[in-house]
């Protein structure tokens, strides 16, 4: 069952969540370092098959390696689950049955089926799972939130050079989930029709895709993702009525073009710079201590989750006609 919230604040100030990470590779180690400084949080341990980077945070931040997963669960109150995307459920299931509040990296995982069984024990267990979509905690998405009302027409483009990290999904499930869950979120309507294309580069998936969604409100969004891409890029532009916002998630930076008389007016988008991760994990650890909803729950990272996996059959269907 969920752990007591009521110890947190019988202990007052100095009480602290107990946190922990299962996985600690290139994202997870990040996760490490945040709740180790994070004030209101206690680094208990981690849970890592591989020797040399378990070794590394344990001795970092002085926190306990733990020998399963379900050691971790019963020593933690909340825990990042940073594995590869098709071993998240395996791990969720027994962290929720010890009663763990968890931060499930994105995707929440790779089935509906998966969701499903997530979902069901967390509630059962009065677990909060958080999912994470990071972007939706980059101060670029506080000004879209702000200032998206009408959108008719959004087009998000999201590269990156290859990496082998994250190529057990297609480049849907790595990176366009990121988009398609920002969009969801503005847009705010139902799905009318998708329509998707990909192709494998350098991998057994999708490298490069390109959806177009077109939503029951009447906007249409355009996503382009490569992860075989020779820079960076994290952009997404949205047209509304008399305004155009062009925004950087990368840099964080971006602008307005609206219609002043018949002339257009640029302005800079006056953003706070902050780090995201660092950000979604305080606002992890402020729902655990609180006792409230996370700004992307289960039901927003099963959508975009339903999304992201019909654009892969759509992928699919099209190689399956070529092979």
């Amino acid at each position: 069952m969920r752990k007591s919230l009521s110890c947190f604040k019988k202990m007052g100030k100095e009480a602290k969540i107990k946190c922990g990470v299962a996985g600690v590779g290139y994202l997870g180690k990040q996760h490490a370092r945040i709740y180790n400084d994070l004030e209101q949080c206690e680094l208990v341990g981690i849970c890592e098959v591989d020797d040399e980077k378990a070794n590394e945070i344990c001795s970092l931040y002085n926190c306990q390696r733990f020998a399963s997963i379900k050691e971790l669960g019963k020593a933690c109150d909340a825990v990042s689950v940073v594995v590869p995307t098709d071993k998240h459920c395996e791990v969720a299931m027994p962290l929720l049955e010890a009663g763990c509040h968890l931060l499930i990296e994105k995707p929440l995982c790779v089935s509906l089926e998966e969701a499903s069984c997530i979902l069901q024990l967390a509630k059962r267990n009065k677990c909060m799972v958080q999912v994470g979509h990071i972007e939706h905690y980059n101060p670029v998405m506080n000004f879209l939130e702000e200032f998206v009302n009408e959108p008719r027409f959004i087009t998000a483009d999201r590269l990156a050079p290859f990496n082998p990290r994250g190529t057990e999904v297609g480049v849907v499930l790595d990176l366009m989930i990121h988009d398609i869950g920002v969009i969801l979120q503005l847009v705010n309507s139902p799905i009318a029709r998708i329509e998707s294309i990909g192709v494998n580069v350098l991998s057994q998936h999708e490298d490069i895709a390109n959806a177009r969604i077109t939503f029951q409100n009447g906007c249409v969004a355009n996503l382009n993702t490569s992860r075989v891409s020779l820079k960076k890029i994290r952009e997404i532009r949205v047209f509304q009525a008399h305004k155009y916002l062009s925004l950087d998630f990368m840099n964080q930076k971006g602008h307005i073009l609206y219609k002043d008389n018949d002339n257009l007016t640029r302005e800079d988008v006056p953003i706070e710079r902050g780090e995201a991760l660092k950000i979604e994990l305080a606002a992890f650890i402020d729902c655990v201590e609180k006792g409230t909803d996370p700004k992307v729950g289960v039901t927003l990272g099963t959508s975009a989750l339903e999304v992201a996996i019909e654009i892969t059959q759509q992928i699919r269907e099209q190689d399956n006609k070529f092979a």
